[in-house]
């Protein structure tokens, strides 16, 4: 019973500092994403406009924040709001794979060769006051010192929590066992480390709990490079969940992640020995040390262990380095794998979904406005759809058509529902965190902006039930009336054109005189035909009922371009608080 209290409290010391090193971790990504993260799109939209300067800067990102699932997941967001195309991404990811061996020489380096863990509360009391201060940016790198120090914490105690080759000689027996049987165990460690990865969310704790497992000489080098192979698969997974509810392009991203990765693994698999064997030849040549022909068993494993994370680190880089040097020239065919993977989807099949915003991924707030702003020109496009298929519903006379219009317009009114409320929920997440003043009021001006544009859908179907009613009554408008409504329609038509194209501005670049030109003819036209058709009632033209669905019909369109320019009304109403 003891034994078996002892064991429970073995792993769960183990799990305990595998935690530790990943909030850590976890910490100081997140910390230094806050300190540079509003100058990361700046970079991504400069330095992606060819594959090469796309490496650099997937690999300067990686390494600056410590975290290839943070930067992938970042470019699926960025893809996502339409930053970066999908060759552009791929570029971005095959550095951020190079990036992300950076960790393991930082573990590989002071975790094991030099001991920071004496150092860790001297830096948490550095990083501190930080932490409290008021400034943003202070806060942030208190953050990131506090991070760095509990993540040597964790790897302390993860060092000391996993049992060495000599306490645990059981282990070492079986490990024997499992590494005899050759290309079975390579390919078996392979899954176990994407197995990992997938569970931890982390390649960068995957890799240093095989550090560690390595270090202590219970797995052989063979053994814990497969499982680098296999955290190279399994980091993918976050990005391809990070890209579940995200558009198509941000799907095809993660899955070009993906075939990028698994391509890398089945190559070096296929050379797997002969590229250890080369490695060794290098330790040997630069340090005299053979981390292959060393069995764990023997007296001088103490003196050489400290080569192992070094190996793993060389091994880790130099595979990634060389799978993007053979890839970067099929970025483009890369592309067209994923583009076959993820298929477009025509208007038949369309659903409501967010195409630029992942509420998951409020990494900034200037990128998540982005988002925002991105996501509320799409509904204004949306709105548009919808009342281009209101005009083919009120000419169409084909009954299959005409109701399939219908229904169309029905399922629009629920999509801009579900907008409004998901984009709101959104805006109000980010208002939450830090953000700028500026910020606030952009904030302001685009819950105004949804809550238009959502009443717009509400007018546009209440329209087409009108349209309906007068068809199930069998009202025959005039053919006067018929070119007043044409009239009418294309006039709004109009304003929705303007509307979008404001909408795909930056907040300081809208002018609104073009959109009070629209709504002034909108509502002069309205007048007219009002007064027309009193004129015409007192002649008897035509029935009192058909005059009334043919005022609605004419009211109704004025009331959506009422909608349409409080839209663009939003906009002067942040220029003139600015």
């Amino acid at each position: 019973m003891k034994g078996i209290i002892s064991d429970i409290g073995e792993i769960l010391t183990l799990i305990g500092a595998l935690g530790l090193f990943l909030y850590g971790m976890k910490l100081m990504s997140e910390a230094l994403q806050k300190v540079a993260g509003n100058k990361m799109r700046h970079i991504l939209a400069a330095m992606t406009n060819n594959r090469l300067k796309g490496i650099f800067t997937g690999l300067l990102v990686t390494s600056v924040i410590q975290s290839s699932s943070a930067t992938t997941v970042m470019v699926v967001s960025f893809v996502n709001a339409g930053l970066i195309s999908l060759i552009g991404s791929i570029g971005v990811i095959m550095g951020a794979n190079i990036g992300t061996t950076v960790t393991a020489w930082l573990i590989a380096i002071l975790g094991f060769k030099v001991s920071l863990s004496f150092l860790s509360l001297p830096l948490i009391g550095i990083g501190f006051p930080f932490f409290f201060s008021k400034n943003s940016k202070r806060k942030s790198w208190g953050e990131f010192i506090i991070g760095f120090a509990i993540l040597f914490i964790g790897l302390q105690f993860l060092k000391e929590s996993v049992p060495d080759v000599k306490s645990n000689p059981e282990a070492l027996a079986f490990l024997s066992n499992f590494a005899d049987l050759g290309y079975i165990s390579v390919l078996s460690f392979v899954l176990v480390g994407t197995l990992l990865t997938i569970v931890i969310q982390s390649s960068s704790a995957t890799m240093a709990l095989t550090l560690v497992l390595c270090y202590n000489g219970l797995i052989p080098f063979e053994l814990a490079a497969a499982m680098v192979l296999g955290e190279n698969i399994g980091t993918t997974i976050t990005a391809n969940l990070a890209a579940i509810v995200a558009n198509v392009s941000a799907k095809r991203a993660a899955r070009a992640h993906l075939i990028f990765n698994i391509f890398g693994v089945v190559w070096m698999l296929l050379v797997f020995h002969y590229f250890l064997r080369a490695i060794d030849a290098f330790l040997i040549h630069k340090h005299g040390v053979s981390i292959l022909n060393t069995r764990l068993s023997e007296g001088d494993f103490e003196s050489i262990k400290t080569s192992y994370p070094v190996g793993l680190a060389i091994f880790h880089t130099s595979f990634n380095i060389i799978n993007t040097l053979m890839l970067i020239g099929f970025a483009p065919l890369i592309a067209k794998i994923a583009i076959k993977m993820v298929p477009d989807r025509g208007d038949d099949d369309e659903e409501f979904r967010l195409k630029f915003i992942n509420s998951g991924l409020l990494s900034t707030s200037e990128i998540s406005l982005i988002q925002a702003r991105k996501e509320i020109s799409a509904f204004g496009e949306i709105t548009e759809k919808m009342f281009n298929y209101l005009k083919l519903l009120f000419a169409e006379e084909k009954q299959k058509k005409y109701y399939k219009l219908l229904s169309k317009i029905e399922k629009y009114e629920q999509i801009t529902d579900n907008l409004e409320l998901e984009i709101a929920t959104y805006l109000t997440k980010v208002s939450e965190g830090e953000i700028s003043y500026e910020s606030s009021k952009k904030i302001r001006a685009m819950l105004k902006i949804i809550d238009d544009l959502e009443s717009v859908g509400d007018v546009i179907f209440q329209l087409s039930k009108t349209i309906e009613s007068s068809r199930q009554d069998k009202i025959k408008f005039t053919p006067q009336q018929l070119k007043a409504i044409s009239r009418m329609l294309e006039t709004v038509s109009e304003a929705f054109s303007e509307m979008n194209i404001n909408l795909s501005k930056e907040f300081a670049e809208v002018s609104i005189e073009n959109a009070y030109a629209i709504e002034n003819r909108v509502n002069e036209l309205r007048n007219k035909l009002r007064h027309k058709h009193i004129e015409d009632l007192k002649e008897k033209k035509y029935k009192h009922k058909t005059g009334t669905f043919y005022t609605d019909i004419i009211s109704i369109n004025e009331k959506i371009a009422d909608y349409i320019i409080n839209v663009s009304e939003a906009y002067q109403e942040f220029q003139k608080t600015k």
